[in-house]
């Protein structure tokens, strides 16, 4: 490790603190965009945390040997899983204070009026979901997710850990087994996250697609994320000499597949939707059609699939740490925009209109600061972690396999 490269996993912490804290005090000021904008930031950040653990598991999955180093790095991250879960609670503590307003999931306020179509409670496609839409199977279901994903987190990192010291495969062997159960496991609560915290939030709309969208925009962030720090951890030293451009090929080469993928689903999504022209599922992309969102869904098509596609069909490119910086950089922004995109046309002004991105300068303070909170405590996790571990899996049966890999 280079003597200059010295990680402050503090500074992450003090970051995510200063994000969270302007974030509280938006519930104050600004309290729904400021809710709304903590949830964006929270689940933008739980998605790569996600995705990180996915990676886990297809490398296991796979007995994959090109993957070690990589693996070692998505180790680290799934460390803050269990905090991500500790986030969750001001949205619980937020959305009963502000319950009678409709802060954040209208459909938990009975009496809340629907524009043209009574309160809630008298709405008949709330009524036929009344067994999914129940709040308290609703916190149960967050607090069983976060459960799932912690566990898992937790198993395939102490297996990891513990055989750098003792070197027995059975670590291994146990890893695998979780990864059989845990792809099953964690992609279903995953899509059980995002039929509630995005979904939910217009309980009307529905896409059988949705979970499969999410999966792959959680793919593609991580990938991104993981880019991004392979690239850094090689320019400062750690990694230098150990991960190569045949590793980054790789890693750039599956951020290319679920480019691909991303763009397969989310066609199919408005495709499907298009097609049956039914009100409760049309009136979502209605909405995105209107106002600022117009230009960002184009700007989604061609800058999160078309240019990143094109770009990454370059082998030159692919094997380039600087270049996939940039690329990975620019997936990741866009990756944010989608989010938004996903989620705040929900939020509907006194006329029943669609929030509009930048109706306020001001505005952009709550979008920052919830994603800021939440990501610092990511890397403030990922750091700490990163400290206290090998900087490879040194005694993983593959690591040899892995280090020898484009030779």
């Amino acid at each position: 490790m280079s003597e200059d490269f010295s990680p402050k996993p503090k500074k992450w912490l003090a970051i995510g603190v200063v994000g969270l804290t302007i974030s509280f005090v938006g519930f104050f000021v600004d309290t729904q965009l400021a809710v709304w904008s903590y949830l964006i930031g929270l689940i933008f950040i739980t998605s790569i945390a996600v995705g990180m653990l996915f990676l886990v598991m297809i490398h296991h999955i796979f007995d994959a040997e090109w993957s070690v180093i990589v693996r070692r790095q998505a180790e680290h991250y799934i460390s803050a899983l269990p905090y991500m879960g500790f986030l969750f609670i001001p949205l619980f503590i937020i959305t009963y204070m502000g319950k009678d307003q409709g802060v954040l999931w209208l459909w938990m306020n009975q009496d809340a009026p629907l524009h043209g179509h009574g309160t809630v409670s008298t709405d008949i496609l709330y009524q036929k979901k009344t067994w999914w839409l129940s709040e308290t199977f609703f916190w149960f279901r967050a607090v069983f997710c976060f459960a799932v994903w912690t566990y898992f987190a937790r198993a395939f990192r102490k297996n990891s850990f513990t055989q750098d010291e003792d070197g027995s495969p059975n670590h291994t062997f146990s890893s695998r087994k979780h990864a059989a159960a845990g792809l099953i496991l964690v992609a279903l609560t995953w899509t059980s996250a995002a039929f509630d915290w995005i979904m939910g939030l217009e309980y009307h709309w529905f896409s059988t697609m949705f979970g499969v969208w999410i999966f792959a925009s959680a793919m593609r962030a991580a990938l991104a994320v993981m880019l991004l720090t392979c690239a850094f951890l090689v320019a400062k030293g750690p990694l230098k000499g150990i991960l190569n451009t045949k590793h980054l090929h790789d890693v750039a080469t599956l951020a290319f597949a679920f480019t691909v993928f991303w763009a397969y689903i989310t066609f199919s999504q408005y495709f499907l939707i298009w097609n049956a022209n039914i009100p409760e599922e049309t009136f979502w992309f209605n909405d995105r059609e209107q106002g600022i969102w117009w230009p960002i869904s184009m700007i989604l098509i061609f800058g999160y699939f078309l240019f990143p596609f094109l770009y990454m069909l370059q082998f030159p490119l692919k094997t380039n740490f600087k270049s996939m910086t940039f690329m990975a950089t620019w997936l990741l922004c866009m990756n944010l925009l989608d989010v938004f995109f996903n989620i705040l046309p929900s939020l509907k002004d006194s006329h029943g209109e669609p929030f509009q991105l930048f109706s306020s300068f001001h505005n952009i303070i709550w979008y920052i600061s919830g994603v800021a909170g939440a990501g610092g405590v990511l890397l403030w996790a990922y750091w700490s972690s990163f400290l206290k571990t090998k900087i490879i899996p040194i005694r993983d049966p593959r690591i040899q396999d892995c280090l020898n890999h484009n030779h």
